[in-house]
């Protein structure tokens, strides 16, 4: 093997690692979306009451969003977060110290609710499927755990490769590591179009501001080192191949 092949290799390689990481890091972890919003420092019955809708299992898409706005939520895949005060009493608590406790209350979306319909008008079940925001929430939930799927099966194709002392095997892993930067590009797509289709629905109060969090980071910087990693692997495979075959043509001539 050429030592440019065996370089682009090892490089792609590392790259595939890397992505894989961050695509695993991102999909486990809840800061894809995060809500900044003055601390909520009295714990009244409406607040308790909001706290207990957002954990309920029965909770709606506006119920757990308005708490998401109120108390400086944060979104991933699989869960959504609320940072609450520590202590909560059925009365207003004394005047604010200079510490204040806050604790970070997490509730995992279940199955049922990844696939649940989005509704025109959230919260209104009357209101009509949003067929659009429904699939590009599905597909973003989706998407992701298909790039890694392919990433892995790509990496024991490479592994065969390897094995085998042939570079030819990985054309296939450099086209399942393009199909899988376009699944995570995709991914990424749709969770962006999916949070302004919301905002449009239910606007920020004046006082809440949001931002994409570092999780979404992960998976957009992974989606390039995916493609990057592909290109490698298959320049490496066809050129390798292409000179082997000259080779071989020469010394028959």
């Amino acid at each position: 093997m050429d030592n440019r092949f065996a370089t682009a290799f090892v490089i792609a390689c590392v790259l595939s690692l890397i992505s894989t990481i961050y695509m695993a890091a991102s999909i486990g972890t809840d800061f894809w979306y995060e809500y900044r919003s003055p601390v909520q420092e009295n714990s009244s019955d409406l607040n308790k009451s909001i706290w207990d809708e957002f954990i309920s299992d029965e909770a709606d898409e506006k119920t757990y969003n308005d708490a998401l706005f109120r108390y400086n939520g944060t979104m991933g895949l699989w869960r959504r977060c609320i940072t609450i005060p520590k202590n909560m009493h059925w009365y207003s608590p004394p005047e604010r110290t200079e510490s204040f406790d806050v604790v970070t209350k997490c509730v995992s979306f279940t199955l049922t609710e990844q696939f649940m319909e989005k509704f025109v008008d959230p919260g209104n079940h009357n209101s009509g499927i949003d067929l659009l925001r429904t699939y590009l929430w599905r597909c973003q939930f989706l998407l992701p755990f298909v790039s890694l799927g392919l990433m892995c099966f790509g990496a024991l194709i490479g592994l065969c490769a390897c094995i085998c002392r042939s570079l030819y095997p990985t054309i296939a892993t450099g086209i399942l590591h393009l199909l899988a930067g376009l699944c995570t590009l995709g991914s990424v797509s749709c969770y962006v179009a999916g949070i302004e289709l919301l905002h449009q629905k239910l606007e920020l109060p004046d006082n809440v501001s949001g931002e994409f969090g570092w999780s979404f980071c992960l998976a957009c910087v992974s989606a390039p080192l995916q493609f990057m990693a592909s290109a490698l692997f298959i320049w490496a495979a066809h050129t390798n191949r292409k000179e082997y075959t000259l080779m071989k043509a020469y010394r028959v001539a």
